[in-house]
């Protein structure tokens, strides 16, 4: 039924499965109609609870069959749902949860882990009810999700994403997906998930995979470890995740045989590390761009990326996506130059929870202002230089960190590196780069010719400092501000 308020659709799905397998976790195998089922007394659980369309509710959950039917009842009583990601800063996790009016739902693995709060919810005891069917009671303006941001600039912003944009989304929609979803669906037949299933971006991979007739596999997200156990033919992973998974099989000689798709996600992919993926594991990565606030933006699939070029952009906006560069004064650039990124997606968020000057900055017009930096080749594929913050003023001349890290990392003797700004009282300000390297004989000479000779000379690292890694943030990315500081 079309007309049915979000999450019907997903509903429909597990009617449709019916005694399919759709999740399968240790010494446990869960079909559609039992996922159903339990959906629906959880559902009756919150509401029992008192739990009302608009109420909020925080979903501290991890990656069981109880997890999804908790973040699916969540959405069908139409509760306002945060979810908490496993291994939050204690300052981040504090300020997630002050929501004043938020109740915290938690499951047995996670309720230990959290601090006290006014007023907790078990999973065991709201899947203690009847049997019921699960109705959807959202309406379509309220809040669906508050979908928390890396905090890797400072605390984390909560994205807010409607009922109908929520609605409009394209996880679980075959008639909605681009080229390249449409290039994944068959993919999907043993999906691993871990983490947690409040995960914007797990949840919605899940749901794509239950649409394409696929199950979800609950395990630990030791890589290559859990796909061989598994026999998983996909999985969400971060770009040091998948660094991590590259070393491990070029040691054993060959990727997991059952590997079809990997999703990177969290932070850009530069393309030295895609190659080696490539390389090593074969024809299985899905490179996209998304943020919080809009889902995703752009993807290239595997046959596209045999050319070079593709290879070295983050893909291609579907029709349903709008992409648009501009200058500093907001006017669009001409194609093949760089400026920031805006861009229109069906299912984006609308503001900022508590925040409606950054509101106000971010969300204008029906568009986005991502605050990254970038351009539109002829083909229309989008290609990344960093982000606003991550300019670097030399000489009066602007440079962007992520191009001057392309150039360090393609070369052989270069495992990571990352860029930054650092004062200079000659300059104004200077690029530091700093290198985990791949062998015991780094040249920084050669590595500052090769940038020299590719980007100029203002863009020449006047430091390269060597480290055993790189640190991240809790999300995974670079974390810039650690390294300046």
């Amino acid at each position: 039924m079309a007309d049915r308020p979000y999450p019907g659709v997903l509903l429909d799905l597990l009617h449709a499965a019916g005694d399919r397998v759709v999740f399968e976790e240790p010494g446990r195998a869960t079909t559609g109609a039992r996922l159903l089922a339990l959906t629906g007394r959880i559902s009756g659980g919150l509401a029992g609870a008192g739990v009302r369309p608009g109420d909020g509710l925080a979903l501290a959950v991890g990656v069981t069959a109880e997890a999804l039917a908790t973040v699916l009842a969540a959405h069908t009583v139409g509760a306002r749902v945060t979810g908490i990601r496993p291994g939050l800063p204690e300052r981040h996790l504090a300020h997630v949860l002050d929501q004043g009016d938020i109740a915290v739902v938690a499951d047995a693995g996670r309720a230990a882990s959290l601090p006290a709060v006014p007023r907790l919810l078990t999973v065991e005891s709201l899947r203690a009810g009847p049997d019921e069917e699960p109705v959807p009671a959202a309406r379509p303006d309220d809040i669906a999700r508050v979908i928390h941001t890396s905090g890797s600039t400072g605390l984390p912003k909560g994205a807010l994403q409607t009922y109908a944009a929520l609605a409009a989304g394209w996880a679980p929609h075959p008639d909605r997906w681009p080229l390249a979803l449409r290039r994944l669906a068959p993919r999907l037949g043993r999906h691993l998930v871990f983490g947690t299933l409040a995960s914007q971006v797990m949840f919605e991979y899940g749901t794509m995979a239950l649409a394409a007739g696929g199950t979800l596999i609950a395990a630990a997200p030791d890589l290559p470890g859990a796909i061989v156990r598994h026999r998983a033919t996909s999985t969400v992973i971060t770009v040091a995740k998948l660094r991590a998974l590259v070393r491990a099989a070029r040691a054993d000689r060959a990727g997991p045989q059952t590997l079809r798709a990997l999703m990177v996600s969290g932070s850009p992919l530069d393309p030295g590390l895609l190659a080696e993926a490539i390389d090593v594991l074969g024809p299985v990565i899905f490179h996209g761009y998304g943020q919080t606030e809009t889902g995703m933006i752009t993807m290239a699939a595997p046959e596209e990326m045999a050319d070079p070029r593709v290879r070295a952009s983050v893909g291609r906006p579907p029709d349903e996506n709008t992409v648009e560069i501009r200058d500093s004064g907001g006017r669009p650039v001409p194609p093949g130059e760089i400026g920031e990124v805006f861009v229109r997606t069906p299912g984006q968020a609308c503001g900022y929870l508590g925040d409606p000057a950054e509101t106000a900055a971010v969300f204008a017009d029906g568009w986005v202002r991502t605050r990254d930096l970038g351009r539109l080749d002829p083909d229309g594929y989008l290609h990344l230089a960093g982000r606003t913050r991550d300019v670097i003023i030399v000489n009066a001349n602007v440079q962007y960190a992520v191009p001057i890290e392309r150039v360090l990392a393609a070369h052989p003797s270069v495992a990571e590196v990352c860029v930054a700004g650092e004062p200079s009282p000659v300059t104004g300000e200077a690029v530091h780069a700093y290198v985990v390297p791949a062998a015991a004989d780094l040249d920084r000479d050669l590595l500052r010719g090769l940038v020299r000779a590719e980007l100029g000379a203002d863009a020449v690292p006047a430091r390269i400092t060597v480290l055993d890694r790189i640190p991240l943030t809790p999300a995974g990315k670079p974390d810039r501000e650690a390294l300046r500081r």
